[in-house]
């Protein structure tokens, strides 16, 4: 297994970063830190350490001044569950998951997973079984297919499941082929502008102005991560879309909530006018979904010279499933970690990872590649564009190897993590929290405004 050290060390000058930043993180903590056969404490560990640097390198180019960063491990595992922890008014949050999402045996032996938490999603999925809306009427009519035959059915019909896969099937298949290309992330110019100046401001992203269009939680934990080093960011969310509730709150944090429908010539307008003020976009919509807009990455670099534009996505930019929808859940069970995770286990049919560690570690590595982004920007002038996938953050856990008896450690429950936990009113009542898990000693982390619903905000610049 490699150590969290080496994989942020990699991680680190793989973005063309000073070695000498690493002289000033403390990492402390080892696995296992959650039931698991992977490394995702480390994972954690090392995806929020590279944000926390690159916060503080910004801060370092603004005023000169270093500062000390830490990372613990523990706390970074249990951000990765940041939405089964969360309580509201002292209280249950709202059920994240949708009653028939799930794993199901198939006809042929083989499991599929479904994820059917936006309404459309469900309602699809139940069309094409013809069944009633209950999981005893799913599992009886999922033995009817074959599970590759239903995961090719739902991607036609725009839905998303996948069927289970080993390691082997998935690095045989042309998806994870175009996986193992890539590398974990990219950064790369798309265009010429003037170098642009840090704004006046007491925290590493304070003014730089953030536009969020991003939903469930890898895109939000990224924009989450800005705000709490300072960033002005502006949820934009489109009133026709679904939404899952707790997701909302936990993420919300930090973030102005405006809604527009960008198939509405008045409200594309209004966003447009809100990309020439923006430094940052990140989006979460499949490759192609912003574009058809008129707001993909060229199209916003030619609208505001010198943005950084993010891009996550399900499955890449590449290969013969970049257009396809998806969830971490569902990049888990089709990329081999469900599989391996049971016969760890010594149990038949797919065993999720102990957390949405895909989502949350690619959350954080996206705030990573936005303010590398930055300083690139700001050294070098230039537009620019990141990119990233949850399965790519799969590939590259993957590469972390394997623990030995990481199954056997302890699942924390609320009470075991109190002490990673903080208070905070909210627009849905007195919130109990997952507390940003890195410190920097000049800069601490921390988010000025509470959660609200969506669109409580006006679509303008503050």
């Amino acid at each position: 297994m490699t150590g969290p050290r080496a994989v942020l060390e990699k991680i680190w000058s793989g973005l063309g970063h000073d070695r000498a930043a690493l002289d000033r993180i403390d990492l402390t903590g080892s696995e296992p830190v959650l039931p698991s056969s992977f490394a995702v404490g480390t994972a954690m560990q090392a995806s929020v350490a590279a944000s926390a640097l690159a916060a503080a390198a910004i801060w370092q180019a603004r005023t000169g001044k270093t500062q000390r960063v830490g990372v613990d491990m523990r706390r970074a595992a249990v951000a990765a569950r940041s939405e089964r922890y969360l309580t509201v008014d002292g209280g249950a949050a709202p059920e994240l998951w949708d009653k028939i999402a799930g794993t199901y045996q198939c006809g042929d032996g083989r499991y599929v997973r479904l994820h059917t938490n936006f309404p459309h999603h469900r309602d699809g999925v139940l069309k094409l079984l013809g069944c009633a809306y209950d999981k005893a009427a799913v599992a009886a009519a999922l033995k009817g297919w074959n599970a590759f035959d239903f995961e090719d059915a739902a991607a036609a019909a725009k839905l998303v499941v996948t069927a289970m896969r080993t390691f082997d099937e998935w690095d045989a298949h042309p998806q994870g082929q175009a996986i193992a290309r890539l590398p974990l992330m990219s950064v790369d110019r798309i265009g010429e502008a003037p170098a642009r100046v840090w704004p006046q401001g007491d925290r590493p992203l304070a003014g730089i102005k953030v536009l969020d269009l991003t939903r469930i939680i890898a895109g939000p934990v990224g924009t989450l991560t800005l705000a709490a080093h300072g960033a002005d960011v502006m949820l934009v969310t489109s009133p026709n879309l679904p939404s899952v509730a707790p997701l909302i709150i936990d993420t919300g944090r930090g973030k102005l909530s405006a809604q527009l429908d960008l198939t509405n010539a008045k409200d594309r307008a209004i966003f447009e006018s809100l990309l020439r003020e923006a430094d940052v976009v990140v989006q979460g919509y499949r490759p192609g979904g912003l574009a058809a807009l008129g707001f993909g990455p060229e199209d916003a670099a030619r609208i505001n010279p010198g943005i950084v534009y993010v891009s996550l996505c399900a499955y890449s930019h590449e290969g013969p499933w970049a257009g396809r929808r998806g969830f971490d859940s569902l990049v888990q069970t089709a990329s081999g970690f469900n599989a391996a995770e049971a016969q760890a286990a010594g149990i038949d049919g797919p065993k999720p990872l102990p957390a949405q560690v895909l989502d949350h570690a690619s959350g954080y590595l996206l705030a990573y590649g936005a303010m590398t982004a930055l300083l690139r920007q700001r050294r070098d002038g230039g537009s620019w564009h990141v990119r990233a996938s949850l399965a790519q953050t799969g590939y590259w856990l993957r590469s972390l190897g394997r623990i030995d008896n990481g199954l056997v450690c302890p699942d924390p429950t609320r009470d075991d993590v109190r002490d990673c936990l903080e208070e905070t009113d909210s627009g849905f009542g007195a919130l109990s929290v997952v507390r940003h898990p890195a410190t920097l000693s000049e800069t601490p982390p921390r988010w000025a405004r509470p959660s609200v619903p969506l669109g409580t905000h006006p679509p303008r610049w503050p």
